[in-house]
């Protein structure tokens, strides 16, 4: 939290030069993808099957919600249609990943992806800021359901993993970071799906479709993860539970790659702050904001419902 917020401060009071920039870039984009990666070594046996058999409803749900809110939405406050489909896959899937990915496959225009990414980027960062501390007092500190609600309701995956960061050192909880961080994963893998789809829906009727390349769009930094949680699993069974030498030194790898993976997450952060220019922003229209405000608040309210629906439903 303290690296976002003072990248915020830093980046909008000085102006950052190119060679930066291009540093910048590369952390957003490969340390917090290894930052994801090295998370991966903090699950316990079976926690991913677990998480996922939970969370895949409920990302369904909210993706399926949000879509029907934004179609309804901007046929009131009449945006283009582009902006409106990277806005929808923003908020349902990935965030800026998720837009970057769709642009070229609808044709989007540079000022169209600019608006939608900075939607992602502001209310984002306001719901990483904001939700851990409303998911403790709503879910009464539940790692489970503060974890599937950081991991359905927050946009970016490394705005999430912020907010599981900041929920755990807040609450001593790095159960919550794990399964938000899960939850996200499996939400960033339903790109293979709603590009594809997006494609199709909005080149339907036109002479020339472009073919669509499922390599092209799937995160692959999500088999890394999953590489490192079996890397664990295998490793404690194979050294804390058997009498071959070498326990320590393994429990040592396991602390260096946890540690590792919150100093890439932490520089990922400041890399989003330093980049976020707010200037940027006031010669953005109103009508694409309100659009990502609906959708976070869509997305949020649908993400407590599903999940005390679901709950209530286990229960019973």
């Amino acid at each position: 939290m303290i690296a976002i917020i003072l990248g915020l401060i830093l980046g909008n009071i000085f102006n950052i030069r190119e060679g930066f920039l291009i540093g910048l870039d590369f952390t957003q984009k490969y340390i917090l993808k290894l930052g994801i990666i090295c998370l991966g070594i903090q699950l316990k046996p079976f926690e991913f099957i677990k998480f996922g058999s939970i969370a895949i409803p409920l990302i369904i749900v909210c993706i399926v919600s949000v879509l029907i809110v934004i179609k309804l939405l901007i046929k009131k406050l009449k945006i283009s249609r582009g902006m409106s489909y990277l806005i929808a896959i923003g908020s349902t899937v990935c965030g800026t990943t998720a837009i970057i990915a769709t642009a070229p496959v609808i044709n989007a225009k540079k000022s169209e992806i600019s608006y939608a990414i900075a939607n992602m980027t502001v209310f984002g960062v306001l719901a990483m800021l904001i939700y851990p501390y409303f998911a403790n007092f709503y879910f009464e500190g539940d790692p489970m359901f503060v974890g599937l609600f950081l991991g359905t309701a927050i946009h970016e995956t490394s705005q999430v993993a912020a907010a599981g960061l900041i929920y755990d050192q807040q609450f001593n909880s790095p159960e919550t970071l794990n399964i938000s961080t899960v939850t996200k994963l499996i939400r960033n893998t339903f790109l293979v799906i709603m590009i594809p789809l997006f494609a199709y829906l909005y080149n339907r009727g036109q002479e020339h479709q472009k073919n669509y390349s499922i390599i092209n769009i799937f995160p692959y930094f999500v088999l890394g993860f999953i590489a490192l949680i079996i890397l664990r699993n295998v490793g404690d069974v194979f050294f804390l539970q058997t009498n071959i030498s070498g326990k320590e030194m393994w429990v040592e790898f396991v602390d260096f790659v946890k540690s590792s993976a919150k100093i890439f997450l932490s520089m990922a952060m400041a890399a989003v702050g330093l980049s976020t220019n707010l200037k940027d922003l006031k010669s953005m229209g109103y009508k694409p904001f309100v659009v990502g405000f609906v959708s976070l608040l869509t997305v949020g309210v649908v993400s407590l419902t599903a999940i005390e629906f679901f709950n209530n439903l286990i229960l019973n």
